[in-house]
């Protein structure tokens, strides 16, 4: 209980690269006779919170009082990593720069 207790009073700063992480889902029907790697008809998609948002994630999760200090880009995946942090219970310090290009995994 004590270390429970512990982590609901933990501030905790997460500095780190935050990026997209993007989901596929879909049929294999077929290898490309091009190269050998699969043709995949997607029929959905999800996008996640990754990297140091993954992390700042979990320790929120647990309880912790979080604040993620980041940079995304001001591109498609940025505005989708936004709208998903934005939905978040900790403080979220991301930094738009338009020279940089989202991670995106």
């Amino acid at each position: 209980m004590a270390l429970r207790d512990a982590i609901r009073h933990a501030r905790v700063l997460v500095v780190g690269d935050v990026m997209l992480d993007r989901y596929w889902f879909g049929d294999v029907s077929r290898i490309s006779p091009e190269a050998p790697v699969p043709v995949v008809h997607v029929t959905r998609n999800e996008d996640r919170i990754g990297g140091a948002g993954n992390v700042a994630r979990n320790a929120a999760a647990l309880g912790a009082q979080v604040t993620l200090l980041s940079v995304a880009g001001r591109d498609e995946a940025g505005q989708a990593l936004r709208a998903l942090l934005a939905a978040e219970t900790f403080t979220v310090n991301l930094h738009e720069d338009p020279a940089y290009s989202t991670i995106t995994k």
